[in-house]
């Protein structure tokens, strides 16, 4: 005898959210799944640009002769490096951007409008419009430094394997940095206002106020918006193509896998390079959650 009872309400939303969420799992598969899933398997093969239809496959070869190549694992250094130091400069500024255009003042919202101006120009034309301000004969930035004394020739900074990475970071700082500002500053307004008033009167020290309320407030949204640069960061191509091209001093996982993919049309081993990038970024997502599920789950407990 089955039973005739109805279902439990939360059972019934569970599969009404799933009814809803269908067409877009769907489009997701569709548009991201099944390159993805082709991805994968021309990494097990020898398949070329010319012999898409007519490749051998290889099993884990091409991953092991990317795990002997050093100029994978250069790629992969440049990659966290880059990663690394940008999303943390990111943040540190835009942290100190946001509490700016948190405060009242006059001209606040033309302020915010002109911050996102650099976020708002594509990544080609910005790097296009940096590489001729880095140009070392003609650039304004060894114009503007060699006024100062701070340097005493031009640097070709794009060039010059010690200076190449850092001029990308200091591109990528300059116009990822609203991003940051933009998230922060969201989570920020949902602060109630009533929390720093109530400090303000006991005389708390603003920075106190800062590292135990505010901090603590916004870390959820903060945590979100680094791991979405994070993310963005990890798969950079375009900023480092544009400016350095294939310099190996400054190529990321992704310029390496187009370089085997579109200049020396080895389908095969370029995929295996794109299916490592993107199981890297799978596990720092994974790394990323976890970590801050704990946290929080561990300042939630008395």
């Amino acid at each position: 005898m089955t039973d005739a009872r109805p279902l439990s309400l939360p059972r019934q939303r569970r599969r009404m959210a799933w009814l809803f969420l269908l067409p877009a799992l769907a489009a997701l598969a569709l548009v991201a799944g099944w390159p993805l899933a082709r991805t994968v398997w021309f990494s097990l093969t020898d398949a070329t640009l010319a012999t898409l239809d007519g490749y051998v496959i290889l099993g884990l070869a091409n991953y092991y002769w990317l795990a002997l190549d050093p100029v994978w694992w250069r790629a992969v250094w440049n990659t966290a490096v880059f990663a690394a130091v940008s999303v943390a400069l990111e943040t540190v500024l835009g942290l100190a951007i946001a509490l700016m255009l948190n405060a009242r003042m006059l001209g606040r919202g033309v302020l915010r409008a002109v911050v996102l101006i650099p976020w708002a120009i594509p990544t080609v034309v910005s790097a296009q419009m940096w590489g001729w301000m880095f140009h070392d004969l003609y650039g304004v930035v060894n114009a503007v430094l060699l006024s100062l004394g701070i340097i005493g020739e031009p640097q070709a900074w794009t060039a010059d394997p010690d200076l190449a990475l850092p001029a990308v970071i200091a591109v990528d700082v300059w116009k990822s940095t609203p991003f940051m500002a933009l998230l922060i500053l969201a989570a920020l307004q949902l602060v109630p206002r009533e929390v720093h008033e109530a400090a303000r009167i006991d005389g708390v020290n603003p920075v106190k106020v800062f590292f135990r309320v505010t901090l603590p407030l916004i870390r959820p949204a903060l945590m979100v918006a680094v791991i979405f640069r994070l993310l963005d960061a990890l798969r950079v191509f375009d900023l480092m193509y544009v400016l350095t091209g294939n310099s190996r001093s400054t190529m990321s996982m992704s310029v390496y896998a187009r370089q085997y993919l579109i200049d020396f049309q080895d389908v095969g081993y370029g995929s295996a390079a794109a299916t490592f990038l993107v199981l890297v970024i799978a596990l720092v997502v994974v790394v990323a959650i976890t970590a801050g599920r704990v946290r929080l789950g561990a300042e939630a407990r008395p």
